[in-house]
């Protein structure tokens, strides 16, 4: 059985500089987090990994202005890209989009999807508060739509006003966590979503396809509450709000290995918009892929999970 993995990180020198500079503080990340050569593929290996879709870790480029941003994508694509090309089969790479200049990060997409063949692009949360419902983003959707790539929507830490109205006074290390990994990131990345649904997005761009990760980022249990609170009557969009979450959204573990988490994502989108990803290395591989495998559901949907809807997804 073929595995691919799609939420799976990388850094470059010039991130761990500037922008994930923190990262630097804990070497049991960082050094993997810089391999994406010979080590990668012996750990993939390792775990029963076929194929790894490699994407720049948050917080990426989109909080940067400009030139900078349009710097570190560049150099980020070229290094992802050649690792590609380098290890053809087994590696491939989301794109980075310096989206806070909408359409320089649109040419320089279009430039690493021609260039090096990447299947789609990354794009960690929202600009200094902007989400990509704001039509500021609209020439980057443009192009997304028009290279028909989907996108890979990953959580990073949410806006400072909601960071102090949501996480503040607490001890610091819960403060973070709390804004992070433990729920701010997943709640930020939802409402980021629903604000792509509600906003029109969708609508607009009717072939849109979002990936997120972590079973769902919460919507999912939420789904039926949706419909019930926000029909098309009052948001005057064209379908329900479960329509685009179930057609426009897919969905990756992300190192959620919780059979009662995946049974409710299950229930709700259905197995063919179920993908596999570990979060490597944030998660394990290995353990990711023993969860797949012990999994309650038939020999032909943990293919549709581990490698069937990826490559429709992806064109692979």
């Amino acid at each position: 059985m073929r595995m691919i993995a799609l939420e799976e990180h990388f850094a470059t020198p010039g991130l761990m500089e500037g922008p994930g500079a923190w990262l630097a503080s804990y070497p049991q990340l960082a050094v993997p987090l810089l391999d994406i050569g010979d080590g990668r593929v012996a750990a993939m290996d390792a775990a029963g990994i076929d194929t790894a879709v490699l994407s720049l870790t948050a917080p990426g480029v989109e909080q940067l202005e400009s030139s900078e941003a349009v710097q570190l994508a560049r150099e980020s694509n070229d290094i992802l890209g050649n690792a590609v090309l380098e290890h053809s089969g087994r590696l491939a790479g989301f794109a980075t989009v310096p989206i806070s200049v909408p359409d320089a990060a649109a040419d320089e997409l279009e430039r690493a999807v021609r260039e090096y063949g990447f299947p789609g692009a990354v794009i960690n949360g929202h600009s200094s508060g902007r989400y990509l419902d704001d039509p500021f983003f609209r020439p980057v959707l443009d192009r997304v739509t028009a290279l028909k790539i989907p996108v890979y929507l990953h959580p990073t830490l949410p806006p400072p006003a909601v960071v102090e109205a949501c996480y503040a006074n607490l001890p610091d290390q819960i403060s973070f966590a709390l804004s992070t990994v433990g729920w701010g990131w997943h709640a930020n990345t939802a409402t980021h979503v629903l604000r792509l649904i509600l906003g029109g997005v969708f609508d607009r761009y009717p072939d849109l396809q979002i990936i997120i990760g972590h079973m769902g980022e919460t919507l999912p249990f939420m789904l039926p509450r949706f419909d019930a609170v926000l029909p098309p009557q009052l948001t005057h969009l064209r379908r329900q709000v479960s329509a685009y979450l179930r057609e426009n959204v897919s969905y990756t573990f992300a190192n959620f290995n919780d059979q009662a988490t995946f049974a409710n994502l299950l229930a709700q989108v259905g197995i063919h918009r179920i993908l596999f990803s570990t979060d490597y290395p944030f998660g394990s591989m290995a353990e990711g892929r023993e969860f797949l495998d012990a999994l309650p559901i038939s020999q032909h949907d943990r293919e549709q999970i581990a490698h069937k809807s990826t490559e429709k997804l992806l064109r692979m």
